[in-house]
């Protein structure tokens, strides 16, 4: 996620955009403390399109693990996915190329209408037939088609072998959604947002509310369904931190001011501060198609060669980020530093010595885009002011609001641009075919048979410590060709008041958000 990510999530913090009107159908169907005062979770992470087809971002994943249910789901004490929607899931023989899914019985959605095998097919077949670039097609390329058996047997045959699998549909590219309320071909315009999960989507206004409530008839992985929740969307971490000082909110959750947290105080006896190691990375993503001034990698090493990770820390985001070089982050099997064995320390000679040696003319004109946000500016404009003093380089850098930034970087209109990428799962697959591998959600034209070839070798192995090779192998490649630059490794901080219990439980760092395991005490 999962920002974008994703599990891409652009850098500015806030990945929203502006859909037309929601509503909810089936807003009947609530559990008795519809009536308990809501909760109030704040963040700047909008929401993109409230259709799973066609988003792929923290914001809308967020919602999505509340309002829909998947097959598999994660719980707080296991990375490994488990049945929520499904009674079982499991691969049928050691090739890895099937796998099967049983149905719970009793399930509904919140409309009303029992849950079928078939119901499981159309969602992940219109994925498939949609195809849009801000969607989580980027998830499912191994998925060469599915089937049923009667009305609660799901079959899914695979192009390759991919252990992966079971944790890609137990994320938001697994919601299930109601075919006889979705068009099998395009993405929802209306009203009527119908899921299973356990909360139902009471009232939604684009970029700024979502008012959820708990769901009855939910039957899943989850015990509780939790207390009544409102979500307030705000324009940028500012904003939310003036909420949150004005008490507007109760938890403030994606993101809050790296200034501002750095100066809150876990022994204040008013707000909770959970701190919990994140795998959330920052990283600036290199256009390598024709006509791109990057498309040379030499260029794109020097930029690798220049960029001062610490000054970035310190300058944009106030040190409550670590240094990253590599894709996958620190505490994730497979993690090494791949860029840092390439380029150990800024330096200018070294930049120019391969621009020199390439042949190409001085100062690189390129244009560098990134989605609204404080840090993002500041980033930025830290990253241009080091390339710029270089002599090497000259960029233009510029933000944009998140939909005009996302249609950009699908187009390939800038040079580079800035994200944030929140994991979908926490293994490293996650930080590397959706960004690197075939149909990257990155849009910026890479293309590695090596690297391909790799990421279908881990893919083949349940036991993840066995392809460690294969994944340092894959981060080495890429600190060669850079098409992405790695820069940074967040924490997942989570801000509440005293009153308010579960935020330790709400995230880990990925796009899901478990708003159930909020109370008040």
């Amino acid at each position: 996620m999962r920002w974008v990510g994703k599990r891409c999530l652009a850098l500015g913090w806030a990945l929203g955009a502006v859909v037309t009107g929601w509503g909810v159908s089936g807003c009947d169907v609530l559990s008795s403390s519809d009536d308990d005062e809501a909760i109030t979770v704040g963040t700047a992470d909008p929401v993109t399109t409230l259709d799973p087809a066609g988003a792929y971002d923290a914001g809308s994943w967020g919602l999505y693990s509340n309002v829909f249910q998947s097959l598999l789901t994660f719980r707080t004490e296991s990375p490994k996915p488990v049945p929520d929607a499904a009674k079982r899931c499991d691969f049928a023989g050691e090739e890895l190329r099937t796998y099967i899914c049983e149905l719970r019985p009793g399930l509904r959605f919140a409309g009303g209408r029992d849950i079928t095998a078939e119901d499981v097919k159309f969602s992940f077949d219109r994925i498939v037939a949609i195809n849009d670039p801000r969607g989580p097609m980027s998830l499912l390329t191994s998925l060469k088609s599915v089937e049923t058996q009667g009305d609660d047997k799901v079959i899914f045959h695979l192009k390759t072998a991919d252990a992966t699998f079971p944790y890609k549909i137990a994320t938001g590219a697994g919601s299930i959604v109601d075919r006889e309320k979705y068009s099998p071909d395009k993405l929802s315009t209306s009203e009527d947002v119908t899921g299973s999960g356990p909360y139902v989507l009471r009232k939604y206004e684009p970029e700024e509310i979502a008012e959820l409530r708990p769901n009855g008839d939910y039957q899943g992985a989850i015990k509780d369904t939790g207390k009544p929740v409102t979500v307030r969307y705000f324009a940028d971490s500012e904003a939310l931190r003036d909420a949150w000082k004005k008490k507007d909110v109760d938890v403030a959750a994606r993101q809050l001011p790296a200034a501002y947290v750095r100066s809150l105080s876990a022994t204040d006896p008013a707000m909770k501060v959970m701190e919990n190691p994140g795998a959330t990375t920052g990283n600036l993503v290199f256009n390598v198609r024709a006509g791109s001034a990057l498309k040379n990698p030499a260029v794109r090493r020097a930029i690798a060669a220049t960029v001062d990770r610490g000054e970035i820390i310190r300058k944009a985001h106030s040190r409550t980020v670590d240094p990253l070089y590599s894709l996958i982050p620190k505490g994730v099997t497979g993690h090494n530093t791949a860029f840092y064995d390439s380029y150990p320390k800024p330096s200018v000679d070294e930049a120019r010595q391969l621009l020199q040696a390439a042949g190409i003319s001085t100062p690189v004109s390129f244009r560098m885009a990134y989605a609204p946000g404080s840090a993002g500016k500041a980033e930025g404009e830290e990253i241009k002011a080091q390339l710029e003093r270089t002599g090497l380089f000259k960029v233009s850098f510029k933000q944009y609001e998140w939909d005009e930034f996302q249609r950009g970087f699908n187009k390939g209109d800038y040079d580079a641009y800035g994200i944030i990428w929140y994991p979908d799962f926490l293994d490293a697959d996650t930080f590397i075919s959706p960004l690197v591998g075939e149909q990257s959600t990155l849009h910026n034209g890479y293309r590695s048979d090596r690297v391909r070839a790799l990421i279908r070798d881990t893919q083949k192995t349940p036991q993840r410590e066995r392809v460690v090779w294969d994944f340092r192998e894959i981060q080495r490649l890429i600190a060669h060709d850079v098409p992405v630059l790695p820069l940074w490794q967040g924490k997942d901080i989570v801000v509440s008041r005293d009153g308010i219990a579960g935020t330790q439980f709400l995230s880990e760092g990925t796009g899901m958000w478990r708003l159930w395991e909020l109370d008040r005490i």
